[in-house]
């Protein structure tokens, strides 16, 4: 068994995502003999000499990969983290006799757990239950055109594109616009700690967390009380139905039949509503 390693110049301190970023893409590139070499080793001996050399080559991969996804609110550092997941399970399933080279197959399982991720973290609401809704939620960004909202022309070529509902459609662009809303405030990137041993790491466990969320709990829950109370009735029913009823959640059509009004109509006043919370709740922090 070969035992050749290759040098993989990691400096002493990665201070921020930028100096790690510099930092992978210093990470030299394998070529196919010596991925299948090392797939050898990892696969018939465990080598994890082997397995470490195969994810820090391709480190890169997830940082491009990451890049793609950065319009859905999240902090790039974390994307990376859950996609570097994706990727030691790619390097741990990697067949070398299979004539494919990592990067390949390793994109559909860095893809996934972005993707995963990604849905974990919109909890105000149940989304992309189905294959459908899923396509429609990675891909409206990209199909959208202008910054505008939807018209139902454009509404209606996505849909059928997607092979999902024109309300579908209108029903997700408002969900993503109102992204701004999260409860659970997300930290800034810059001189946060982006070290490969950070992923490994577990503080949810810590005191100080544990009273760190129970604190922002709190105080999520009074300022979402405070930017209801700011909403005229209706406003506030439709944000109730739509967005915190634990189960059975109101569609669009829902409230446009009990307030004999169109679902075009609902998603503006949804839409509308979501900017004065947004506006409240931003004043109190």
């Amino acid at each position: 068994m070969s035992t050749t390693t290759l040098a993989f110049p990691t400096p002493a301190s990665l201070g921020s995502i930028d100096h790690y970023i510099q930092s992978v893409n210093r990470f030299p590139l394998l070529t196919a003999e010596q991925e299948v070499a090392l797939g050898r080793r990892l696969r018939d001996y465990d080598d994890l000499d082997a397995a470490r050399q195969l994810v820090l080559s391709h480190l890169r991969l997830v940082v491009a990969v990451s890049r793609k996804y950065l319009g859905y609110g999240l902090p790039q550092a974390d994307l990376i983290q859950e996609g570097n997941i994706g990727l030691m399970k790619a390097v741990r399933r990697f067949d070398p006799e299979r004539g494919v080279r990592l990067v390949s197959f390793a994109l559909h399982w860095i893809r996934a757990e972005i993707h995963e991720y990604i849905l974990r973290n919109w909890r105000l609401v149940k989304i992309a239950t189905t294959k459908a809704q899923r396509k429609l939620f990675f891909n409206l960004r990209s199909m959208k055109v202008g910054p505008g909202a939807l018209t139902h022309k454009q509404a209606s070529s996505i849909a059928k594109d997607l092979g999902v509902k024109p309300e579908e459609v209108f029903e997700m662009e408002t969900r993503l616009s109102g992204q701004d809303i999260a409860l659970e405030p997300q930290p800034g990137e810059e001189g946060e700690a982006m070290t490969p041993i950070a992923y490994l790491t577990d503080s949810e466990a810590e005191p100080a967390q544990i009273l760190e969320r129970a604190q922002t709990s709190r105080n999520r829950s009074d300022g979402l009380h405070h930017a209801l109370s700011r909403l005229d009735p209706r406003s506030r029913e439709v944000i109730e139905a739509r967005w915190l009823r634990e189960d059975d959640k109101a569609t669009l059509q829902d409230l446009a039949d009990q307030y004999g009004v169109s679902a075009e109509r609902i998603r503006q006043i949804e839409s509308k509503a979501l900017k004065i919370m947004r506006g409240q709740m931003g004043a109190l922090q």
